[in-house]
């Protein structure tokens, strides 16, 4: 991480121990000294962001239970020498995939993503990456999240207009258009690109 953006990180950190505590700590008072520290960790991260210390708390403060990082699935569906994006709201390009419902797994996931975003049938056949977000894409949230990259087969379906993008294509690793780099970089998908062309692929994580 950047030393710009330690700020962030030591926020996170105290988010969490005080999350931590508000779950298992017992004393009434230490229970105060940890929704201190929760409301300390919210205005540090409105104060550096410029976003309003309420809706910060809303994002940042709301969750229960011991903090785990959030899970994003990412499809790399190949035509060809070429990868699917999706055309995105704000004009971006990226993978199809999001956030990782909780009633189904990670490859049924991105399986749902890709119908619910490019209107196709696919299956996940292998992992490609599993990457800690922060090491990869900026900017950095305050949320941590887990990024998990599958490697998929289209097996038919076509798009269909909906409300989070506006049209799919294919693009070779060299006339990629404008990506929304906070979801995908150019180096993961080489690595989609690296993968379906490797005989025996080993995942990568960190």
């Amino acid at each position: 991480m950047d030393q710009k953006e330690k700020w962030l990180e030591w926020a996170v950190e105290l988010q969490a121990l005080a999350q931590a505590g508000l779950t298992y700590g017992k004393d009434i008072y230490d229970r105060e000294r940890y929704q201190r520290i929760r409301e300390i960790a919210a205005e540090m991260v409105a104060l550096k962001s410029g976003i309003s210390t309420d809706l910060v708390r809303g994002l940042f403060c709301e969750e229960a239970g011991y903090q785990t990082p959030k899970l994003d699935t990412r499809a790399a569906v190949f035509q060809g020498d070429k990868i699917l994006l999706v055309h995105e709201n704000d004009g971006t390009w990226c993978l199809p995939g999001g956030w990782c419902d909780v009633n189904i797994s990670a490859a049924e996931n991105v399986v749902k993503e890709v119908k619910e975003e490019a209107g196709l049938d696919v299956s996940a056949d292998l992992v490609i990456a599993v990457q800690d977000r922060e090491k990869h894409n900026r900017p950095v949230y305050a949320n941590k999240i887990c990024k998990i990259f599958f490697l998929c087969t289209c097996h038919g379906g076509e798009f269909i207009p909906n409300s989070e993008t506006t049209e799919t294509g294919y693009f070779g690793i060299d006339e990629l258009p404008v990506l929304a780099t906070a979801k995908v970089t150019k180096e993961q998908i080489k690595l989609c690109f690296d993968a379906r062309n490797a005989e025996h692929w080993v995942t990568v994580f960190d």
